[in-house]
Order: structure tokens, then C-alpha cells, then sequence
């Protein structure tokens, strides 16, 4: 039985399932320009299933997150390594956006790190990704640093982190 963590209108939120991988790929393929092999999305969700996120309408997968745990330097702290969450892909399907759906995904993610007692999350997100941006600052994500051409077609990406400790 699946545990639904939230609704959002008629959208509910849970933890993606293996069933749900090829529907979270589509999703990506149709809305992002960057892609993964099948196999990264299954070790993400092997790895992390906390944080691999669904949101569903009426048995139809609409967005997702997934995340994962490294250990690296902080955004936060001159000094140290930390255990950090990274978000490395988030989308909701074109029809969906402008619902909540897409901060809905980030709570749960955010949650999903924070079971693993991380002390930070992060992103990069393209810095034309205005409502992006936007909302990941409603969240409380600060812009760390602005990566040059880190895009594969050469777009900038902002690093936005939020400290969890």
C-alpha cells in the first residue's frame, strides 16, 4: 500500500515506487533538457528512496524529485565536510505547473534528507529558471554561487543551498 506524505488539490505526494521509474523518465525526457540513463534513476531510487518523489493525478505521474546524500564541503561553513542533500532533478509536466505541485515535491524531498540527518541541501538551477529561482528562494534556498557554462548548452546554472542544522 502506498503511504501518501501530502496532498496538493487532487494531487497526492509519495514516495516513488520502482513501478513509477519509467513514467518519472518520460517526465524527464519531455521536460527537461538534461537526461539520465535508466540505470541512474534506479540507483537513485535504491539509494535514497526517502527522496525520490512523486506527485500523482488520478494514476497518472505529473512530477517528481530525487535526491541524494554526499559528503563534501559545506556551503555554509568555512571549515569541514558535511553531509549534504543534493536535489538532482525536479519537474512537473507543463499541464500541472502553477499548482503548488512543484514546492509540494520540495518539502518532501527536503524531508527526505533530513531523515538521513543531513546538515544542508542544494541545486543548481538555470539562472533563466526565474519561477524556479523564486520558489526555491520562498523556500529558503540562498544563491552560494553562479556556475559558468555549466549547462551542456552553455547556459549558467545558480547553486542555491539552504542550511538544514
Amino acid at each position: 500500500m502506498q503511504s501518501i506524505l501530502r496532498n496538493v488539490g487532487d494531487c497526492v505526494i509519495r514516495n516513488c515506487e520502482e513501478k513509477d521509474l519509467q513514467f518519472v523518465i518520460n517526465i524527464n525526457m519531455s521536460t527537461l533538457p538534461e537526461h539520465y540513463s535508466d540505470y541512474f534513476f534506479n540507483s537513485l531510487l535504491a539509494e535514497l528512496p526517502e527522496a525520490f518523489i512523486v506527485a500523482e493525478i488520478k494514476t497518472q505521474i505529473v512530477g517528481y524529485i530525487m535526491c541524494k546524500i554526499e559528503f563534501g564541503f559545506s556551503n555554509f561553513r568555512k571549515l569541514g565536510f558535511v553531509k549534504k542533500g543534493h536535489v538532482v532533478s525536479i519537474a512537473v509536466l507543463e499541464a500541472h505547473q502553477g499548482k503548488g505541485i512543484g514546492t509540494a515535491l520540495m518539502l518532501e524531498g527536503i524531508n527526505g534528507v533530513l531523515i538521513r540527518k543531513s546538515d544542508e541541501i542544494y541545486l543548481e538551477v538555470r539562472v533563466s529558471n526565474e519561477t524556479a529561482v523564486q520558489m526555491y528562494k520562498k523556500l529558503g534556498f540562498i544563491i552560494k554561487s553562479r556556475l559558468k557554462t555549466y549547462y551542456r548548452d552553455g547556459e549558467d546554472a545558480f547553486l542555491m543551498a539552504k542550511d538544514l542544522s
